[in-house]
């Protein structure tokens, strides 16, 4: 929804999500012990992060190397919460995603971004889906990129997303009182973006 309104209002699109996958592969591909405070610490060193939206597509690329196909390899999926719940990785995580922001009309998509990433937004929208049709849009969107993964495994990982990045101490999973609360459940995806975009040209 987010990144089809970013297309068509010729915004720049970033989403936060897609920094957090792309660290997590790279941990798992160098095999590091991200629980080790010293390794994971001389890691986040070696990292440069650059994210790039050409109103087509999202790029993400790890020191030069673009990763954008294996953010959601079921390797990843199964330990993102975990990456992403430790304190070192989302303070250089909401770093870089501000210092890509600067100067751009931006639209952004996140568990944190109108909480933590950007507070003095605009406008902030909280959107939420029933998981059974959350799983069902998952399965396509893997389906399309020629990952094959059962409905019910879907549904169970994102329920234990869903808990793991609520109950985090650092930059939970919430909605702020001043978010638009938005249920896509039954709407199709011109629907929710054509709401995004009302929402927004008010502003």
């Amino acid at each position: 929804m987010a990144k089809l309104a970013a297309k068509r209002l010729n915004c720049f699109y970033l989403e936060t999500g897609s920094f957090y996958r792309a660290l997590t592969f790279e941990i798992l591909r160098r095999k590091i012990n991200f629980r080790d405070g010293q390794e994971l610490a001389s890691f986040l060193s070696e990292i440069k992060i650059k994210f790039d939206w050409d109103g087509e597509e999202v790029k993400i690329y790890l020191n030069g190397e673009d990763v954008s196909q294996n953010l959601r390899l079921p390797a990843v999926d199964r330990i993102v919460s975990f990456v992403s719940e430790i304190k070192e990785v989302r303070t250089r995580m909401v770093k870089w995603q501000r210092e890509i922001a600067q100067g751009r009309n931006v639209i952004g998509e996140g568990r944190d971004i109108g909480s933590v990433v950007f507070p003095d937004a605009n406008l902030k929208v909280f959107v939420t889906c029933d998981l059974m049709e959350r799983a069902r849009r998952r399965r396509k969107e893997l389906m399309e990129k020629g990952i094959s993964i059962g409905l019910m495994a879907i549904m169970k990982n994102l329920k234990k997303r869903d808990r793991i990045d609520s109950l985090r101490e650092i930059s939970p999973l919430i909605r702020v009182p001043e978010a638009i609360y938005i249920d896509t459940t039954r709407l199709t995806i011109e629907e929710e973006v054509d709401l995004l975009i009302e929402l927004i040209r008010r502003i």
